[in-house]
């Protein structure tokens, strides 16, 4: 069986950091953007630990686990979900 691709934690860490240290001292106090800088900064914290328990439930059914840095991989075929969320501007 292949293994099952998950993110790397350093992507966690990197956005956490991020919101925690630069964006949550960028916004004013007391104000609705901190609110939902601190609601993301929760659901992110959710989303970890969320991973960590499918983790360890593929431990349990002893199905292997492959962290990934990037979407690029070699064998990987190229699949989007019909939910993805472009970023991008036109």
């Amino acid at each position: 069986m292949e293994p099952i691709p998950l993110p790397s934690y350093i992507h966690y860490e990197l956005l956490l950091q991020l919101l925690e240290r630069q964006t949550m001292v960028a916004v004013d106090q007391k104000s609705a953007v901190q609110e939902q800088v601190h609601q993301l900064i929760i659901t992110l914290r959710k989303a970890l630990a969320q991973q960590k328990q499918l983790e360890e439930a593929c431990e349990r059914y002893k199905l292997p686990v492959e962290y990934r840095w990037s979407l690029n991989s070699l064998n990987a075929p190229e699949i989007v979900s019909k939910d993805f969320l472009s970023l991008k501007r036109d």
